[in-house]
């Protein structure tokens, strides 16, 4: 058999039933060979970066390892900002390039690079198929990798020769891999007593939790101390319903704001091992000097890693959360927990109160604020749908108009590289055909990857993506206002190259050009109409709907 033929097969095995790629002629002897797999489709992208994006949330909705096709080193290099992405969310991955002919190494032919190195920054390993008698091999090597804590991409090379060698070695079995060790009790028993002697205690739930579906344990935690729960802001997952009494919010970018959330706090218990995602320094630590830190992570190497900890546990999710509940009920006191619930339900009534305050304080507006469209959105979106959000500057209004219950429900960019959302969207709605799938994303990272709407035209697939124009890089201007103000420098100057303008983006042009229903909506009256229509025609359908900038309504 050939190296293609075992490299196919390899897939098959792992239980791979779609191929993300953006085709090339080293990658003939894949595409040739997708006749003979009809259980494989291939999921046809015009960019190689949209083509990672829509895998890697793929993997993340759909549980299984996503696997990309790309083009040499032109391609890879296309596609390296979506895998740092990928990294950063532990998406399991596997990402492949065809590579030039190697007995043409020397000749430097059009095209050829070292692929392996180009890939290892951004992935956990990485490496090139040498003889087809390796393919199987490597492939086994590189399926449990992506899939070990912490989940990630992996990369092969693939030259075309290499392709089309004999060997006699076939595509191998998986196995029953049972990744996560059980948490030892001792340290069970130590973070329970911790945790039932804490007078205010917080929880911060990192993107694992979602991940590994371990939702209802933590509710169940949460409610058995009595502690509130963060999340971080840049998530994929949804770790607590959004609705939940418990649920304080999301914790800021920076240490000062995030030691600001946390004050009189006595305890804090970490679920994660990449939480924080910092985007100016802060010369204060994150958490307060009298708060004692506890962790768990499902891998050893996650424990105290970013932030030290006074006490830290190895083990899965849902068994480890189960299990602290269990110990920490035995211990507290429950009226002291009911105390800190109604406290917490308190804040949380206040916090929907101010929400809609605020909503109201910018009613009429023109253009729209991003409030009032996400408050009109929210009201024609169906019980079941998935959201994939990529608004930046109005995660806020996400998380204040609409309910999110358990992982699946959203699908967030971890990272901050932008673009993630609409190409992401389209291996989400691929991982869920049966649920509505709407995309949220900025006018400016929608530009990144726009060529996802031609593949969503051209399989066919039934979702919405609602663009929110302000046109301008928000995002930009805010952290300008931050830069200037850290750093002591004049503030009244303007924001340069930070507008959207001259010309103005015309998303509902650009989405019927590649096959998309498109309209343009300016009047808030008119969106929640709009959204059911989109949702009720079915196949891809995009709305462009015009909010106000940073200055303000026109």
């Amino acid at each position: 058999m050939r190296g293609h033929t075992v490299f196919m097969d390899s897939l098959v095995a792992n239980g791979v039933t779609h191929i993300f790629g953006n085709p090339g002629t080293t990658e003939s002897p894949i595409l040739d060979s997708l006749i003979d797999y009809p259980q494989i489709e291939y999921i046809m992208h015009l960019h190689e970066g949209v083509a990672v994006g829509a895998a890697g949330y793929y993997a993340q909705a759909s549980g299984r390892t996503g696997v990309v096709s790309l083009h040499v080193a032109p391609g890879l290099g296309n596609a390296l900002g979506m895998m740092y992405g990928a990294l950063k969310a532990g998406s399991p991955l596997l990402v492949t390039a065809g590579q030039q002919d190697t007995r043409m190494r020397l000749h430097e032919p059009v095209l050829q690079h070292d692929l392996v190195a180009m890939a290892a920054p951004v992935t956990k390993w990485s490496a090139q198929v040498e003889r087809a008698d390796e393919m199987a091999p490597l492939l086994r090597r590189a399926f449990k990798i992506a899939n070990e804590a912490p989940a990630g991409p992996v990369f092969l090379a693939l030259p075309i020769d290499v392709m089309e060698q004999e060997t006699e070695i076939g595509a191998e079995a998986p196995g029953v891999l049972f990744h996560q060790a059980r948490a030892d009790q001792g340290g069970i028993d130590a973070l329970a007593e911790a945790l039932a002697a804490a007078a205010n205690p917080v929880i911060i739930a990192g993107d694992e939790v979602g991940f590994a579906r371990a939702h209802k344990e933590l509710v169940v935690l949460a409610e058995a101390c009595g502690a509130g729960v963060f999340q971080e802001t840049l998530r994929t997952h949804v770790a607590l319903p959004s609705a939940h009494s418990h649920n304080r919010g999301i914790v800021p970018v920076d240490r000062a704001g995030i030691r600001h959330a946390l004050e009189g706090c006595d305890v804090v218990l970490l679920l994660g091992a990449t939480l924080f995602e910092e985007v100016w320094y802060d010369p204060v630590e994150a958490i307060p000097e009298q708060a004692k830190v506890l962790q768990i992570a499902d891998y050893a190497g996650g424990l105290a890693k970013k932030l030290p900890a006074d006490l830290a546990v190895a083990g899965g999710y849902v068994d480890t959360l189960a299990r602290l509940t269990e110990a920490v009920t035995a211990r507290i006191d429950a009226k002291v927990v009911a105390g800190r619930a109604a406290e917490l339900a308190a804040a949380r009534t206040a916090r929907s109160e101010a929400a809609q305050a605020r909503l109201a304080a910018v009613a009429g507006q023109t253009p729209m604020s991003a409030a009032t469209a996400l408050h009109e959105i929210a009201q024609a979106l169906p019980d079941n749908v998935v959201v994939v959000d990529e608004t930046i500057t109005a995660i806020g209004d996400v998380v204040a108009n609409i309910s999110f219950e358990k992982p699946g429900d959203f699908f967030g960019a971890r990272g901050g590289g932008i673009g993630q959302g609409i190409a992401g969207a389209l291996g989400v709605k691929i991982a869920n055909p049966d649920r509505p799938v709407v995309a949220l994303s900025g006018d400016g990272s929608a530009m990144y990857s726009i060529q996802a709407l031609w593949t969503a035209a051209h399989h066919e697939l039934d979702m919405l993506f609602v663009i929110l124009s302000n046109r301008e890089y928000r995002v930009l201007k805010h952290n300008l206002d931050a830069y200037r103000q850290r750093f002591g420098v004049p503030s009244n100057k303007p924001y340069p190259h930070m507008d959207l303008s001259h010309p103005t983006l015309g998303f509902a042009s650009m989405a019927e050009g590649m096959g998309v229903v498109a309209r343009q909506i300016t009047d808030p009256d008119e969106l929640a109409d709009a959204v059911r229509d989109a949702i009720a025609a079915g196949g891809p359908q995009l709305l462009d709907v015009v909010i106000s900038g940073l200055e303000g309504p026109t």
